[in-house]
């Protein structure tokens, strides 16, 4: 396991129309230009590629291998730095097949462009290679030193669309070995799907009923690299739902507490999990989130999911996203209990579309009167914010098809990538049909697709005032 410090990722869609354009039936290499976007994670410098530069007649000369014009180079410097965005060179391997090296006058090539590419736009140049199983490979070019570029590879390269695939540079995210303890799992779907789907980097954004399963299951079916993201703390009012606390670990940091159970119950040899003691909303945490390919969103708050939505559109990384909602009656009688699970994603609808936060309320917890008492008080008996009822058993089932989302977007079974939007009702034992909506007209997240750091949002800050107290009184009172 090596965990990748620079990737590039884009959508299907771009991916798709940049190999009809390079993947050339009369077998030559093609090349063409694309502006890309930064997305800085705490360890992982990722490039989004966002738009293509098409050369236009006599901008390139096709002849078994392709070079380009000083005019196209020049064209499409000149609107990545108009446009506030880095450059990168796409071209094609025709005969190749998986992740590409690369020939001398291909090196030769880029980094003689590289000094004038970061000049222009003080971003590193990238290079892409796509070969004709549509695999593509990537590195960046940094300066090292006055008129020094080196080459540093890429360890992934993310295509996201109703699935999410990845191609790997085997050196630096080297295949995990099968074991024993996996024989069940990997004969469901083979060794090669194990390999690809081990090597994710999964996100767990709240570490309570749902994020303790999910994690123990993430886990359990191999994956090598898993990051926990809370600041919350065990307590005893949690206990009748959390599968790895005990009565011992009141007052501990969950993330600590699920963090020593996973290793415990991790297939995968070696395991790593990192801890993030932190809020998504937190700049350390926002920066560990976009470390991950997938996140699961399992938090409550309209703040966290307004975070996780961005992320899953600017950044191209895939929000799994779920919840639970219980009510009595005025008899105290159970009257319902609903979750539903689904993948915010390029292509689908948002969390904010499907009605998982109310917009109204994200500056409203900024402010802190969400952790205010006599401001929760004075909602309607109603409110989802007022809910706290829950039982373990509807943990289990929704953070189950939290997991079969995930599994889905990775392997798509049988080319069934996307089981679209799902809500279960307990009382009367109804599921309702799957829904395949994407966003409302008007909604600004598909907007932002691949734009990362410069979407021009800055949505993390300090978290509230309230909740800080109310930890500091929670430690006091040890």
């Amino acid at each position: 396991m090596s965990r990748a410090e620079r990737s590039v990722g884009m959508t299907a869609e771009l991916s798709s129309i940049a190999q009809q354009h390079l993947l050339r039936k009369d077998g030559h290499e093609d090349l063409c230009f694309a502006l890309w976007h930064p997305s800085r994670g705490k360890e992982r410098y990722t490039a989004l590629v966002q738009r293509i530069i098409f050369p236009e007649k006599g901008d390139r000369s096709v002849h078994g291998n392709v070079s380009f014009e000083s005019g196209y180079f020049e064209r499409a410097l000149a609107e990545a730095a108009a446009t506030g965005a880095g450059l990168a060179l796409m071209h094609s391997h025709p005969r190749g097949l998986g992740w590409q090296g690369m020939s001398k006058p291909d090196v030769a090539t880029e980094n003689s462009i590289s000094a004038a590419v970061f000049g222009a736009t003080r971003r590193p140049f990238v290079g892409l290679t796509v070969a004709r199983d549509g695999a593509w490979s990537a590195r960046f070019w940094e300066r090292a030193a006055p008129r020094t570029y080196s080459r540093g590879d890429c360890a992934t390269v993310r295509v996201l669309g109703d699935r999410i695939s990845v191609t790997y540079m085997d050196q630096l995210a080297p295949p995990p070995l099968a074991n024993e303890e996996q024989i069940r799992t990997v004969s469901s779907w083979g060794e090669r799907t194990q390999r690809d789907l081990a090597r994710l980097r999964i996100g767990v954004v709240g570490n309570g009923s749902v994020g303790g399963l999910v994690a123990e299951a993430l886990a359990r079916t191999g994956f090598e690299d898993v990051v926990l993201i809370d600041f919350d703390r065990v307590e005893k009012h949690n206990l009748d739902r959390l599968n790895y606390a005990t009565r011992e670990d009141i007052g501990k940091l969950k993330v600590e507490v699920l963090g020593r159970h996973l290793v415990g119950r991790a297939t995968a040899v070696p395991f790593r999990v990192d801890l993030v003691e932190a809020a998504v909303y937190d700049a350390e945490g926002f920066r560990s989130a976009l470390d991950c390919d997938i996140l699961f969103s399992c938090v409550d708050r309209p703040w966290g999911r307004y975070i996780l939505n961005l992320i899953a559109f600017a950044h191209l990384i895939p929000v799994i996203d779920g919840g639970i909602s219980v009510r009595s009656n005025r008899h105290g009688m159970l009257a319902a209990a609903d979750w539903r699970a689904h993948t915010a994603t390029f292509g689908r609808r948002c969390l904010q579309c499907l009605g998982q936060y109310d917009p109204g309320l994200v500056q409203t917890e900024r402010e802190g009167l969400l952790d205010d008492p006599s401001y929760i008080e004075g909602l309607p008996k109603d409110h989802p914010l007022k809910s706290r009822e829950n039982v373990f058993a509807f943990s289990m089932s929704c953070a189950s098809l939290e997991m079969l989302q995930m599994l889905a977007l990775a392997i798509a079974p049988l080319n069934q990538a996307n089981p679209g939007a799902q809500l279960y009702h307990f009382v009367g034992n109804i599921t309702e049909e799957a829904q395949y909506a994407g966003c409302h007209i008007g909604c600004q997240f598909p907007g932002l697709v691949g734009l990362g750091d410069d979407c021009g949002i800055r949505a993390t800050g300090a978290r509230p005032i309230a909740r800080q107290t109310a930890i500091s009184e929670q430690l006091g009172a040890r």
